[in-house]
């Protein structure tokens, strides 16, 4: 009867090797998440918490693991060899993350890949060996997001995992294990792609597809894939970047009335001599009445708000930052009579016609209701409209392209934005 051992010295060269390459992959995802922090302090931030589950899918090298077994094991050496693997498991995760801005964020989170199985067998000598694997430990990706069309975006990670792995062998017949239960504790990569989608500030929901490397007592080195659904929830999303000066336009001055030219002046008449009459005595006269101020007419006012300042990404629900901007424009109009107050959204050309005009309403809504509700405003003096992608600032010769990048996306900011019109008296 023969004996399975599993147990693999390794070299201290080899271990050096290991532990260098670990520090490099942690030492570079640290340096890349502090470049990411400190280029984009004045932009939107928030931390997310998520959880997922999905299946797992894993690699095991059938040819690697019989020239391993017929080290110690007839198992490998025999012409009616057989493998039958259990490849597939239900896995879950749940994590912890840090949006820096729009397109960069880092998540550190743990993760449960499942267990994974297979049974090789020989009939001279009868004997078999079974084995399962499972692997669970923590992970630390940068994670990349590219918003696509209304509130969807694409996702790209790349990462380091920490991972144990755990193997359980048992042998029949033949095959005798002295080794039941190996363990292994490694640091690799891991990677992966997904879909995103903004059901609003404050829920998520992704699709994903993984890529763990883990190392194992079972092949070696080996790939675990993960299909999954995420539930995420951004929380303490950041108040204290100022918002954008709002855009004052010009006011309206009338041109100045021209001066009316001098009449000649008659020429003089010598008066006839006149004698007054008696004087008699008058009834006192009453002081005149003193006349209120004619009102002051106040100069057409428009004003213009970045998107940026009054909502989040493809949002229309005013942010704490935009209130504020939006609260202090009611405070310089305090004490006006307003005639009308005109308030038009507007957004930049990317995604379709249809969404524009839809977002830019809603966010013109959204203004309408705050000035009203907050700001004492007449709800019969204040109407609300879309312009969808009307009426750009930008050119097209200024921003060229239709594919969402960011560089396209910032070249059109001016575009998304809500106009605010005043006219009335003091």
């Amino acid at each position: 009867m023969k004996s399975f051992d599993r147990t693999r010295p390794k070299t201290t060269a080899t271990a050096r090797r290991h532990l260098k390459l670990h520090l490099l992959t942690v030492a570079t995802l640290g340096a890349l998440g502090t470049l990411g922090m400190t280029s984009v302090q004045a932009q939107d931030s928030y931390w997310t918490f998520g959880i997922g589950a999905g299946q797992t899918r894993g690699e095991i090298n059938e040819q690697n693991l019989t020239n391993r077994n017929s080290v110690v094991s007839p198992i490998g050496s025999q012409t009616n060899f057989s493998i039958a693997t259990d490849r597939r498991d239900a896995g879950g995760k749940v994590f912890l993350g840090r949006q820096f801005n729009r397109y960069m964020g880092m998540e550190v989170g743990y993760f449960d890949l499942g267990k994974f199985g297979w049974q090789a067998s020989t009939t001279a000598p009868a004997g078999t060996l079974t084995g399962e694997i499972r692997s669970q430990g923590a992970n630390v990706d940068l994670l990349g997001t590219l918003p696509l069309v209304g509130n969807l975006s694409a996702l790209a990670r790349v990462g380091a995992t920490y991972a144990r792995t755990r193997s359980d062998y048992t042998g029949t017949g033949a095959v005798t294990v002295i080794n039941a239960r190996p363990s292994e504790r490694k640091t690799n990569l891991k990677m992966g792609l997904g879909l995103q989608y903004a059901f609003s500030d404050s829920f998520q929901m992704r699709a994903e597809a993984e890529e763990y490397r883990i190392n194992n007592a079972v092949d070696g080195r080996s790939k675990v894939k993960m299909y999954s659904v995420s539930l995420v929830v951004p929380f303490g999303r950041s108040t204290a970047s100022a918002p954008r000066s709002a855009y004052v336009a010009p006011a309206y001055t009338p041109a100045a009335t021209p001066a009316p030219m001098p009449m000649p002046q008659p020429t003089a008449m010598p008066a006839p001599a006149y004698t007054p009459p008696p004087v008699m005595a008058q009834a006192p006269q009453a002081a005149p009445m003193a006349t209120a101020p004619a009102p002051v007419a106040v100069p057409l006012r428009r004003v213009s708000f970045a998107a940026e300042t009054l909502f989040g990404f493809d949002a229309s629900a005013v942010r704490p930052e935009g209130r504020a901007a939006l609260d202090k424009f009611s405070a310089d109009m305090a004490g006006t009579k307003f005639e009308q107050i005109v308030v038009e959204g507007h957004t930049d050309r990317l995604g379709s016609t249809e969404y524009n005009q839809t977002l830019s309403l809603q966010r013109a809504e959204a203004v309408k209701d705050h000035l009203v509700r907050i700001g004492g405003v007449p709800a019969d003096k204040v109407s609300a409209t879309g312009k969808g992608e009307g009426t750009p600032m930008t050119k097209s010769e200024d921003c060229k392209g239709t594919a969402q990048n960011a560089k396209l996306i910032a070249c059109l900011q001016p575009d998304r934005r809500v106009d605010i019109e005043v006219s009335g008296t003091r």
